[in-house]
């Protein structure tokens, strides 16, 4: 994903066009840094271990093109993604209860750990970048979107947070203002622009009513997709305006629901090609996949296992579906490689540590082969 370099204190640039600079990037003198095949790879945040520290300088090692701010969950609460995204929340807190996150009066020892873990991982992907001397196009950030986030965080009373209209209106905003803060450290740290990537593995439940209750007997109304839609869009416009260089949606459900992601208007919609069914998938998911990508929307493709598989994958068989999934939709493969960007299936948290470095690998290198296909292909 090509994006203009820019200076120390400018704001993120908006995405270039693989063909050459944008104006705007031109226009305020940004160093541009020529595109590499290579670089249309990335990962979705999680990573397996504790050592934030070795994560990102892996990271920045084996995705030069947009490397991130590692996630490591495997350090408790306050780590996981609906944990360290309560950490952006501005005026508002959380607590950890046996049933998981609640909202608290005002933030304790769990949201002030939660606060710090997620400022030694920009500490950690800065002090990468810069031993390895990395001038990267972008950096990327993950966060919890709001109906995951909503989900995932109890009111005091023990209900979802997604259950109160007047609650769920409150952490989207608070959401907003926290990127805002986040968005604009990230970019100064780095001094790259920033690519925000919205996380919503729970909005298929959401919108299926398939929650369940505090007493486990029953389950939480079903949001109209209308009111899902608004709020999405809502945190994607957030995004744009805290400065965000382009906003990712990532649903990596088996069947996501697309076509209300790609109405809020993200510049990319991220999938586990896998978990799809990759040219197999059912029509209404096919028909999303084509209009997304008519539409210009980038697809970030899952093409590589997140956890360790019984053998060495060759790199052929990973990229068929990608292929597959061309020629299904009626377009030229060549699509893959100015369109598409390619990523583990999920998260790397369950995987062990060599393999979460080879996966990274391997996305950098399917992305070079897509965009010079070996003569078998």
């Amino acid at each position: 994903m090509p994006f203009a370099r820019n200076p120390r204190g400018a704001h993120p640039a908006p995405p270039v066009d693989p063909g050459g600079v944008s104006e705007t990037s031109a226009s305020v003198g940004a160093e541009v840094r020529e595109p590499q095949p290579g670089d249309r790879a990335t990962g979705l945040g999680s990573w397996p271990g504790t050592d934030v520290r070795e994560a990102a300088r892996t990271i920045v090692g084996e995705v030069p093109g947009l490397p991130y701010v590692p996630e490591l969950p495997a350090r408790g609460a306050g780590a996981d993604m609906v944990g360290r995204t309560a950490a952006l929340l501005v005026d508002l807190a959380v607590e950890v209860w046996p049933s998981g996150y609640r909202v608290a009066r005002r933030p304790g020892g769990e949201h002030r750990r939660a606060e710090e873990l997620l400022a030694r991982d920009i500490d950690a992907i800065d002090e990468a970048l810069g031993e390895a001397g990395a001038h990267p196009p972008a950096v990327k950030c993950q966060v919890a979107g709001p109906w995951t986030l909503a989900a995932g965080i109890e009111l005091r009373s023990g209900h979802r947070v997604l259950t109160d209209r007047g609650a769920l209106a409150e952490f989207a905003a608070s959401l907003g203002e926290g990127l805002r803060t986040h968005v604009a450290e990230l970019a100064r740290r780095t001094e790259a622009p920033v690519v925000v990537q919205i996380d919503e593995p729970t909005l298929p439940a959401v919108l299926a009513g398939s929650l369940t209750t505090p007493s486990g007997y029953g389950t939480v109304g079903a949001v109209p997709g209308a009111d899902a839609r608004a709020l999405l869009e809502q945190t994607v416009r957030a995004a744009r305006g805290a400065g965000a260089a382009a906003v990712a949606v990532h649903c990596c459900h088996p069947t996501p629901p697309l076509a209300l992601i790609g109405a809020t208007s993200p510049d990319a919609v991220a999938v586990d090609l896998l978990a799809l069914g990759g040219a197999d998938a059912p029509k209404e998911v096919l028909d999303a996949l084509g209009e997304l990508w008519e539409a210009g929307t980038e697809l970030w493709l899952g093409a590589v296992p997140s956890t360790d598989p019984a053998t060495e994958p060759e790199l052929q068989p990973l990229a068929q579906p990608a292929l597959d999934l061309a020629d299904r939709l009626g377009f030229d493969r060549a699509r893959l490689a100015d369109r598409a960007v390619v990523t583990p299936t999920c998260g790397l948290a369950g995987a062990s540590p060599a393999w979460a470095r080879r996966a990274t690998g391997t996305t950098v290198e399917l992305a070079r082969a897509f965009a010079d296909p070996p003569e078998h292909w």
